[in-house]
């Protein structure tokens, strides 16, 4: 198993936390314009979704850009019901890491 990209997920909580940490430290943020507060509730999905985007979208030869259709996209499709069925992202995305992490674990990823 490899863990070359821990510290870059470490980083990247660092680096996003302080957007997701407003709410909660900014005392009166339900005060802001809409459209910030739009934004900063867009922020987590947008992030994620990018993240589920490199998972499934590959360059092929000649720099053809296509579809991986593997493990990593069936988890993106369940977390994104699950999220969607559940109004929670907490729901879909354990589910979706638990998938990915088990297909691996039995060679199947």
């Amino acid at each position: 198993m490899s863990t070359e990209f821990v510290l870059l997920a470490v980083l990247m909580g660092v680096v996003t936390y302080p957007s997701r940490a407003l709410p909660l430290l900014a005392p009166g943020i339900e005060r802001l314009p809409a459209p910030v507060l739009a934004y900063l509730r867009l922020v987590a999905p947008a992030i994620l979704a990018s993240i589920g985007a490199v998972n499934v979208l590959v360059v092929g030869p000649g720099g053809r850009v296509g579809f991986h259709v593997g493990i990593e996209a069936a988890a993106v499709v369940v977390c994104l019901v699950l999220t969607l069925w559940r109004r929670n992202l907490l729901a879909g995305l354990p589910a979706a890491v638990a998938i990915v992490a088990a297909a691996r674990a039995v060679g199947a990823g």
